[in-house]
């Protein structure tokens, strides 16, 4: 028998349903930890389902930082109006437009990179590698982990997360993807720092 505060607690933290959190909880033994893991795999399976739908509703988010000096505009996608109106989903376009006026990424997925840019960034980490006398085996995962790296500091979706940097924008989304029950999708963004060129 599950503990009812203890439902109760997983699900003020994790915003899942009452039923997922009742079995996370009893297949996972009531240990909190591992009954987050187990909604987070199980949300990550159903995100991935609804990844495919058409997402032509959704919201516009907005920052300006307090100084006035940077601002920010992203578009966050849903499938809905219903959705798109909801408090949680205009706070996520918020949180995104915080997080990449706090982070400046270049692009939303590694994808969206340029393959230029990628190859050069690529060539750097090889010659890096092979300066440091690397054997060439040894030298390829060294120069695929500095990728995965540099792809945390300029994809939107593989940053950590600024106000709770144990998960990526990609798991924020995911989670958000299980309570809300659509697929969503940033569109575009743009950042604007005074005197800075337009990124988007």
């Amino acid at each position: 028998m599950v503990d009812a505060q203890k439902v109760k607690a997983l699900r003020e933290k994790t915003g899942a349903g009452m039923m997922d959190c009742k079995k996370a909880l009893q297949d996972s033994g009531g240990d909190e930890e591992k009954a987050i893991t187990w909604l987070r795999e199980k949300g990550l399976s159903k995100a991935q389902k609804r990844a495919g739908r058409a997402t032509s509703e959704g919201w516009i988010g907005s920052y300006i930082h307090s100084n006035g000096k940077i601002g920010v505009l992203v578009e966050l996608k849903c499938e809905t109006d219903f959705v798109a109106k909801s408090d949680q989903f205009q706070q996520l376009a918020r949180d995104l437009a915080m997080q990449i006026a706090a982070t400046s990424p270049v692009c939303v997925n590694p994808e969206d990179l340029p393959q230029e840019l990628v190859d050069k960034e690529r060539d750097f980490y090889k010659s890096q590698a092979e300066k440091e006398g690397k054997p060439e085996h040894i030298a390829e995962k060294i120069v695929q982990g500095r990728l995965d790296k540099y792809y945390k500091e300029v994809c939107l979706l593989k940053q950590a997360y600024i106000k709770d940097d144990s998960k990526t924008i990609e798991d924020l989304i995911n989670d958000t993807v299980v309570v809300l029950g659509e697929s969503i999708q940033i569109g575009r963004f743009t950042r604007l720092g005074l005197g800075e060129d337009v990124q988007d």
